[in-house]
């Protein structure tokens, strides 16, 4: 199982992102989360400057995590292509046609976080019918 770690995960951003500005060659992950940068134009300054890879973004200080949101999108993304947990592409389809692929991915983004922090504060896996139901509810939602 691939398990990165969080300074993998900076250094693939950072990489990739200074590759796709250079017109380099990519590959279909780094292709992909360069879509998800090119789409979030408020941390670019931060994917060009290599010590933000060192930096703490915690939520006390107000500010967003980069790497941490980008990471979502491509979860997000790789859970819809494989429909893994099942249903979340159905999900997703309900939610993308009412608000949009990136607002869609922005409020399943809620959803999985929800699920990631209810699960770590129990201590139990991750509930992916809690997380589809989640997501299905905002689809649905008048």
């Amino acid at each position: 199982m691939f398990s990165p770690s969080k300074d993998d995960v900076r250094r693939f951003f950072l990489s990739a992102w200074e590759r796709h500005r250079a017109g380099g060659v990519l590959t279909p992950l780094e292709t992909l989360a360069a879509d998800w940068m090119d789409a979030h134009p408020e941390y670019h300054a931060e994917l060009s400057d290599p010590d933000s890879a060192q930096r703490d973004y915690s939520v006390e200080d107000g500010r967003t995590n980069p790497f941490l949101h980008l990471s979502m999108h491509l979860s997000i993304a790789e859970q819809v292509s494989i429909d893994q947990p099942p249903g979340i592409r159905q999900a997703f389809d309900l939610l993308r046609a009412r608000e949009g692929d990136h607002a869609a991915h922005h409020a399943i983004m809620d959803c999985l976080g929800e699920m990631l922090w209810t699960a770590q504060r129990s201590g139990l896996p991750p509930d992916g019918a809690a997380y589809v139901d989640c997501v299905q509810r905002r689809a649905t939602r008048r």
